[in-house]
Order: C-alpha cells, then structure tokens, then sequence
C-alpha cells in the first residue's frame, strides 16, 4: 500500500504575521495542530468521543522539533502535509511539512511526536481500530 499524506490549506492572515508581514514562529504550530485534527476527523475519529468515552483519553503533543527553512508572509496560500511515520502502543510519530501552495517550496518542517492519555496523564494504550487506521498512512521518516 502506497503511504499517504493528508494535505490542509491554509492563508496567511494579518493576526498571523509579525511587524514585517512574516509569519510569525509559533503560528506554524497553530497550522500544524489544525491539519493534525483535520487528518484525525477525516480518518472518522472523533476527539470529542475521545474526550467523552470512558474516563477520557486524548493525544497530547509530548515533543515538537521544527527547522525554519524560508519565511512565509502575509497573504501566501500554503498547504500543510502531514504523514505517519510511526504508531506505537501510546504513540504516533508524524512529519508535517509546510509549503507554499504555488511553487511548492519547502517552508517549515515539524516533525511531532504524539501521546495518548488519559485525562489525568497518565499513558494510555491507544485503542486497537485507531492503530490500524493510523498503520495505513506509515511512511518513511524524511
């Protein structure tokens, strides 16, 4: 099976940028996190039904690197990728890549790792059907 890769569209806004019109650092989070869920719903997991099932569980982001490669700015349409690239008993391991929707080109790259817990912390084994639709989408660590 070919690995896929869940693509979100996102505009630059003022409230995104800094005095100079350039997407400021943390933003890229904020677009990273949106695509996660986005990725998330369109596999039909539903967050909420997480958060209500049970006692509750959740995935928390537990560590985040990012390398800045070229700047965003005002007004650009960008597109955020985001692949699998490993799914264990209490976590998934993502790459997320940032391009600019017109040439392509490589803006910000994110990769995240993911913990499923419970309400109260602790690690949580993430439920057999959401590993397996989460197996599907594995590909290689950029």
């Amino acid at each position: 099976m070919t690995p896929r890769v869940h693509v979100f569209p996102v505009r630059v806004y003022f409230e995104d940028t800094d005095a100079g019109g350039i997407v400021y650092h943390s933003v890229y989070l904020n677009y990273a996190e949106r695509a996660r869920t986005e990725m998330v719903r369109g596999l039909g997991i539903s967050q909420r039904a997480l958060l209500e099932r049970g006692g509750g569980t959740a995935f928390a982001v537990r560590g985040a690197t990012m390398d800045f490669l070229r700047p965003a700015r005002l007004d650009d349409l960008l597109r955020v990728e985001t692949g699998i690239v490993a799914v264990g008993g209490a976590s998934v391991e993502l790459d997320q890549s940032i391009r600019r929707e017109d040439d392509g080109v490589e803006l910000v790259r994110i990769g995240v790792r993911l913990g499923y817990i419970t309400l109260s912390g602790k690690p949580a084994r993430i439920p057999a059907a959401i590993r397996d639709l989460f197996g599907n989408w594995i590909r290689e660590r950029r």
